[in-house]
């Protein structure tokens, strides 16, 4: 579609696209052609945010993990006391 002057719709039915969704790839495509630094520094930073949303997930995990555990050995020396 970048390089022919296509139609999206006829295209997008070729491949079984929503036109809406082929559109809006070709238009990506084309502004990502037409400033490259642009956007290699918005998918760096799409990138880097990625990369901190799973080091965030992992850490909410971890944080939950560590709570979950310091009840229990709270738990285990509460009844430890309450048995001397």
């Amino acid at each position: 579609m970048i390089d022919t002057d296509r139609a999206v719709a006829p295209v997008a039915r070729e491949l079984g696209l929503g036109e809406q969704t082929l559109g809006r790839w070709v238009a990506q495509e084309r502004a990502r052609l037409a400033a490259p630094e642009e956007s290699a520094a918005a998918e760096a930073g799409n990138s880097e945010l990625e990369r901190l949303r799973r080091e965030n997930a992992q850490l909410r995990m971890d944080n939950e993990f560590l709570g979950k555990a310091a009840a229990f050995f709270a738990s285990k020396q509460q009844s430890r006391n309450a048995s001397s």
